[in-house]
């Protein structure tokens, strides 16, 4: 439930003068009638004292005579009131990829028929109302996906109350994408819009911030607004160049063909691949898990599994430069990663050739190698910080809600979501995670969407970059 904030207090004297004057003035009208000279006396003291005390607070800070008033009577007024005039700053670029999400309904809006049908699909509805949250829920969902994701829209609420308009949306929180634009191919009126974690180039699905940047108490990762401060400080606890020169992933092998084809990467005695690979069994537990210490080597590999893996923002973060495994799916922020530039590409059909020359590669241009992966990492701590991510959460509600033909409403079985902390690591990372209070900056101004040309000219230019690298693969070129 979204809350209210309650702030501002009472001013002093707002009864006390009234009662004040009316006791003075019979008083002083007496004294007029008994004694005509001391009007003159009076006025002469009065004025004098007007001038002293203009040429006193000429002089003297008037703040430390009004100190014990305004800490009852401003304070609380900054508290909820006080907000940053400054002028917003420009969000990051991959913020404009939130028009091209949308761009299937430009023409058409979005009608109640479009978003009824992607509750075919859904795990729950979300619908905001005069900035109350309500939900209904229709399927079972994995672990806290849903839990987490909705806790998320909920301190949204609070950072930014009054900012999120009436809005109605289906969610859906498997790994993979579900709808086709096979299944769409005339681009007719009925596309569903549906909200999910993750996008591809064959689908029409609205990509949204996933439930781990409030936390995934499953595997013990603490929430965006901790971990990525803990993984800065991780950073620093050994230097690149002490790094060990080899390529590390620790995960689970068993989740998507890309990581079990990376397992084989491994050095056998035979082959030397550069790479260390780890399988992680979850369910013996957290040792060895913590990420803020796995910054270790100069590289560190990143591969989908399923679908596309929450750990590419754990990865970039760690300064070595990430190898990234040729990606077919994308989130809400990795468009705005430039390959050479932020991370190294990978041949998917390569994998441990691939990685051993990128290794080779970084390891005989060792300043351009840890340049790479000081990118991705200030990529990481500056245009993903949690400011950003709800800023992208609000920006995002906002253009979908304008594209609406009819006005949201609390259907029937929906229910208004509560604040509710649940227990164990639940509460702890709901705790952790938790806004307190509207924010006092303004959200980030976006970008305007991008017109067809530069679209295409940004697409080349990361197209041609990982061709590069294809031939100096290919010549051996190190």
């Amino acid at each position: 439930m979204a809350e209210k904030m309650v702030g501002g207090g009472v001013a002093d004297g707002g009864s006390a003068s009234p009662a004040t004057t009316n006791r003075k003035q019979p008083y002083i009208s007496g004294m007029l009638v008994k004694n005509p000279g001391v009007p003159i006396f009076l006025s002469v003291f009065l004025v004098t004292l007007f001038i002293s005390v203009a040429l006193f607070t000429r002089w003297v800070d008037v703040t430390i005579i009004t100190a014990r008033f305004r800490q009852k009577d401003i304070l609380p007024f900054e508290d909820s009131e006080t907000v940053d005039n400054s002028a917003p700053e420009s969000c990051p670029e991959y913020f404009r990829w939130i028009h091209e999400d949308l761009k299937p309904w430009k023409d058409t809006g979005i009608t109640e028929e479009m978003v009824e049908k992607a509750k075919e699909k859904a795990h729950f509805r979300l619908i905001i109302v005069d900035g109350r949250l309500y939900m209904e829920k229709y399927d079972y969902v994995f672990q806290t996906r849903d839990v987490f994701t909705i806790w998320g829209i909920l301190q949204l609420l609070k950072l930014y109350p009054g900012k999120i308009p009436d809005l109605d949306l289906m969610f859906m929180c498997h790994d993979s994408p579900l709808i086709l634009k096979a299944d769409y191919p005339d681009n007719t009126t009925t596309i569903p819009p549906l909200f999910h974690y993750c996008g591809d180039d064959l689908t029409y699905d609205i990509v949204f911030p996933d439930w781990s940047f409030w936390g995934w108490p499953e595997v013990n990762i603490k929430p965006w607004v901790n971990l990525s401060k803990e993984l800065e400080q991780g950073n620093q606890k050994k230097k690149w160049k002490a790094r060990e020169p080899y390529a590390y992933w620790k995960g689970n092998t068993y989740t998507g063909r890309a990581r079990g084809d990376l397992a084989k990467c491994n050095s056998d005695g035979t082959h030397e691949w550069n790479a260390r690979i780890h399988h992680l069994d979850w369910t013996k537990g957290f040792k060895d898990t913590d990420l803020a210490s796995q910054c270790t080597h100069r590289y560190k590999i990143y591969v989908e599994g399923n679908a596309w893996s929450v750990s590419e923002k754990y990865i970039l973060a760690c300064d070595s430069m990430s190898l990234l495994i040729t990606p077919h799916y994308y989130d809400f922020f990795t468009r705005g990663l430039i390959p050479t530039v932020h991370y190294w590409p990978i041949n998917e059909h390569k994998k441990c050739s691939s990685i051993k020359f990128a290794v080779d590669w970084g390891n005989k241009n060792t300043k351009k190698a840890q340049e790479i992966g000081r990118r991705g990492s200030e990529f990481v701590q500056s245009e993903l910080q949690m400011k950003f991510v709800y800023d992208y959460m609000l920006h995002l509600l906002t253009e979908y809600s304008r594209l609406f033909k009819y006005k949201p409403f609390i259907t029937k079985n929906a229910v208004e979501v509560c604040s509710c902390f649940g227990k164990g690591l639940v509460k702890e990372f709901k705790e952790i995670s938790m806004v307190m209070g509207p924010s006092k900056a303004s959200p980030c101004t976006m970008h305007p969407p991008y017109d067809d040309s530069e679209l295409q000219s940004l697409l080349y230019k990361k197209l041609n970059l990982t061709r590069q690298v294809e031939i100096w693969e290919a010549s051996g070129r190190i």
